[in-house]
Formats: structure tokens, C-alpha cells, sequence
């Protein structure tokens, strides 16, 4: 039977609306789910009780890119061919069997290099398309950047340049001359080299956790998407602050953004390689104590951004993930094997060095891990130790509200990002900061944006491609059609 350009130009018309929406959809939904960062709001705005007010918001100075998670996969997670020889499988099981076993795996290994390929873009125009419409300062990856620690160093590689070369192209690591000293200051918007940097967090898909953590898993890290522990502060410019000095250590200095990095999978013990707990502690004593290189109480116009990867101790059905741990047997060194949330302790520690006790500054902490996500309170009262596990309670932000900035108690938010994976909804985290000169100090708020299923990328260009072959035929065929068309009729006319 023979087909004419017009079945095919048919259905061309008839797929016409589902692919222009689908498109529309995937290159659009920033725009269409009005994915913004939060804008900077002055607490004077929240006296007006009829809901007007004399402050107009404005765009944050800071806004963060917040994508968690990506798990970027390879050659382990690809099926591999039978193995033994023709001869040993065929005496074993027949050449049926055999046949049907390779076409399988065969496939297989197609089907998955082509998901690995299509994830990788999938998870590229998340990020391209985020960060195209909201026009973030910044951007970091808060950890499990790569799917497995248990890889070697060519499959990491690889992965790694998938990481830069593909998912976030365009994308460039943070310099050295930033990330190996302490207490980097720079001016908050001066150097628009940020807007193309990853700040990229250490997860334990990346290095291990304290169990299997080694210097060569951390190395390599480093070598790929720089260090593991560092931090930076970002300065607002001001007429009347002083700087510190060791003639006026105490001078109150411009308005600062402090960001810490930390690799969260060497605060916990047991520990396979105790040196590097140590030398974690030592990084974050020094990052967190010194402002402006000198031994000082943080001012009050000081903040403190905690990135990192493994999220804060909670009770469980605060979140999804419940507190879990478990450990490697004694003959393999006995160390962390897998854990949920960071020790009650080590939290309770962390929570007291962000937020002092006389209550000063103020800081919030983004994490990964729990790809479910989760948004969540921290709180104790001003008259606790603050190095106690116990003083500190945690619960999710819709029912911590009331809690927070009550004068008898300090809170500190948690966002743990929700993963950018496909099953996850591709999302991604949108966190504004700004100083509110009307109280002095720095205020944070989040929000997120999310794509969907990865099934909706494919389902998009798949329709376009269908498209895009079915037009082509309908083309061919009516040029076809038209030539045979005119050679029939010339030899009409000739007869």
C-alpha cells in the first residue's frame, strides 16, 4: 500500500499543539512557574498593617544557586557482557539461551548509555534554564556531585568532565588563589566571575564517609572541583565602618556575607583515618573564629552561609530521612559506613559556633543528602549552655514560625535542597540574602523551582524529533509526488 504525504503531513498538524506546548513548557517553566529569588524586604515594610508600605522591596545582592545531588552515574551502573567463553556458555546452556542472553545484555547496555546521556542533558537545562531566568550571584552544588565513591580514578575523570563539560558547561571552578587562604574578602558584586563559578561540596558519593574517607578519594576531589573545606566573606561597602587592626581589634567592620564550606564526612566519629577529623576541626576553628585574621567576636552585622552536605542531627519525623547510622565491621577499621544526619553532638557544635550564645550575627545552613528535602527550625534558649545536644530542638519551618525571633530564644533555619534528580523533580534551590539596615543584621529566604520527572524533557524532544521526521517525510513524499505528478502529465501531452 502506498503512503501519501498527506497521512504524514496529518498527523504533523495533528502533534502540532502537544509538541509546541511540551516545548514551550521545558524552555519556558522558570517563567511560567514565576521562579524568582525572594527580594530583599526592610523589617520597617512589616509594620504597615493595611498591607502597603514606604519601603519598596529590591533585588538581593546575594543570590545563591542551590542544586543538590546530581549523582552523576557511569560505567558501573552499566550491565556488563556475559563473561567466560563462547565454547564454555554453549556447552553450558545451548546456543538459544545464549544468543538471547547477549541480545539482552546488549540492549541493555544501549538503553542505559543512552538514559546516562540523556540524564546529563536533562540535568544541564536545569541549570542552564534556572540560571538563564533568575540571574543568580552565585551558585553552588551541595555534594554527591558524582554517583559512587567506589570508582577509580579513569571512571572519575570522566565523570568529572561530564560534570563540567556537559552538565554545567559554560561552568568554572572557584580559584585557588580563593580557596587556600583563610578569610578571602571581596566586595559583594564586584568581581562578576562568580556568576559563571560552582562552588562544588564534597559528598559522600564523592569521597566516602568517615569510614572508607581517605587522602587520595579527598585529593582527587580537590583536583577536579576544589577544596573541601574553605570559606570566603563578601563585604557590603560602607562610609562609616573601620576596619580591624591589632591598634583597634574591636572596630566594627563593613556588613559581611561569610560563606563556609565544610566537608561534613569527616566530622563524625569512628573515623577510618583520625588525622583527618583533626584537620577538618582545625580548618573550621580557624574559618569560624577569625574575622578579618583577627581572634574577635562576630559583629552583629556579620552572617554566616554553612555549606555542606551531610544535614544536621533531627528527631525523626521532623524529615524524611530519620537519624541513622552504621558502621563498617572492626577488621575493615570499624568507621562510619553510611549515616542519615550528622551526630546529635556534632550538630549541637556546629549550631553553638554559628550562633553564639549573646545571640549575635546571624547564619543559616544548606545541605543535601535527603533527597526528599526538608526545611527546618534550629532553637534554644539564651539562658542553655549552647554546647549541649539537648538545648537544641528541631521542627519544620511551617511549625517553628512561631518560635522564631522570640527575644528569649536564637533559631537558626536549615535548608536541607531537595535533589535535582529526574525523580526528584529536577529542582532547584533559590536562596536570597541581603542586609536590613533597619535592624542591622543580614535575613535570608529561600524558595525553589522544579522542572519535574526527567520524563518530561524526553517526552518533549522525542515529540520534536517525531516532528521534525514527520515533516521531513510529508516533504520528500510531496516533492515526490509533485515530480511524478509533472512526468505523468508530460507524457500526456505527448500522446
Amino acid at each position: 500500500m502506498r503512503v501519501h504525504s498527506g497521512f504524514f503531513f496529518a498527523i504533523f498538524r495533528f502533534l502540532i499543539p502537544p509538541t509546541l506546548i511540551g516545548l514551550a513548557y521545558l524552555y519556558l517553566y522558570p517563567v511560567l512557574q514565576q521562579c524568582e529569588f525572594p527580594v530583599a524586604t526592610s523589617a520597617e515594610a512589616a509594620c504597615y498593617k493595611d498591607g502597603t508600605s514606604g519601603v519598596a522591596a529590591t533585588i538581593a545582592p546575594f543570590r545563591l544557586l542551590a542544586l543538590a545531588d546530581p549523582q552523576l552515574e557511569g560505567d558501573t551502573s552499566i550491565p556488563t557482557l556475559s563473561s567466560g567463553t563462547w565454547s564454555q556458555r554453549l556447552a553450558e546452556k545451548g546456543v538459544t539461551a545464549v544468543a538471547k542472553e547477549d541480545v539482552t545484555r546488549v540492549l541493555q547496555r544501549g538503553r542505559k548509555r543512552v538514559d546516562l546521556w540523556g540524564n546529563d542533558l536533562y540535568l544541564a537545562h536545569i541549570y542552564r534554564m534556572v540560571r538563564w531566568w533568575t540571574d543568580p550571584t552565585h551558585t553552588v552544588v551541595l555534594g554527591d556531585l558524582l554517583g559512587s565513591q567506589w570508582i577509580g580514578d579513569e571512571e572519575f575523570s570522566r565523570r568529572s568532565d561530564r560534570f563540567w563539560n556537559t552538565v554545567f558547561s559554560g561552568g568554572t571552578r572557584v580559584p585557588h588563589n580563593i580557596t587556600d587562604v583563610y578569610g578571602h574578602v571581596e566586595v559583594l558584586g564586584a568581581d562578576k566571575a562568580w556568576k559563571n563559578r560552582i562552588i562544588a561540596i564534597a559528598g559522600n558519593h564523592d569521597i566516602g564517609y568517615a569510614g572508607d574517607v581517605d587522602d587520595h578519594r579527598i585529593e582527587r576531589f580537590e583536583n577536579a572541583f576544589g577544596a573541601a573545606n574553605w570559606d570566603i566573606r563578601f563585604r557590603l561597602p560602607s562610609n562609616v565602618s573601620q576596619k580591624p587592626s591589632f591598634a583597634n581589634p574591636f572596630a566594627i567592620p563593613d556588613p559581611e556575607l561569610h560563606l563556609v564550606i565544610l566537608n561534613s564526612m569527616t566530622l563524625d566519629d569512628p573515623i577510618l583515618h583520625p588525622r583527618l577529623r583533626d584537620r577538618t576541626l582545625q580548618n573550621l576553628e580557624v574559618i569560624l573564629h577569625y574575622h578579618h585574621n583577627f581572634p574577635v567576636p562576630k559583629p552583629k552585622n556579620a552572617a554566616t552561609i554553612l555549606l555542606t552536605h551531610v544535614p544536621l542531627h533531627k528527631e525523626a519525623g521532623v524529615c524524611v530521612d530519620p537519624p541513622y547510622f552504621s558502621y563498617f565491621p572492626e577488621d575493615q577499621g570499624g568507621g562510619i559506613k553510611e549515616q542519615n544526619h550528622l551526630s546529635a553532638d556534632t550538630s549541637a557544635f556546629l549550631l553553638g559556633e554559628l550562633l553564639p550564645l549573646d545571640g549575635k550575627g546571624s547564619a543559616i545552613v544548606l545541605n543535601g543528602h535527603d533527597h526528599e528535602g526538608c526545611d527546618t527550625y534550629h532553637s534554644r534558649s539564651l539562658v542553655s549552655s549552647g554546647d549541649n545536644s539537648e538545648d537544641w530542638t528541631a521542627a519544620p519551618l511551617h511549625s517553628a514560625r512561631a518560635r522564631v525571633g522570640k527575644a528569649s530564644h536564637v533559631s537558626l533555619r536549615e535548608v536541607t535542597v531537595r535533589s535535582m534528580m529526574g525523580s526528584f523533580g529536577g529542582n532547584a534551590g533559590l536562596l536570597s540574602a541581603w542586609f536590613d539596615e533597619t535592624v542591622g543584621e543580614w535575613k535570608f529566604e529561600y524558595d525553589s523551582c522544579m522542572l519535574g520527572v526527567q520524563h518530561i524533557w524526553w517526552a518533549g524532544h522525542v515529540l520534536a524529533l517525531v516532528e521534525l521526521g514527520l515533516g521531513t517525510a510529508g516533504l520528500v513524499l510531496w516533492l515526490t509526488e509533485r515530480r511524478t505528478d509533472s512526468v505523468i502529465r508530460s507524457k500526456a501531452k505527448r500522446a
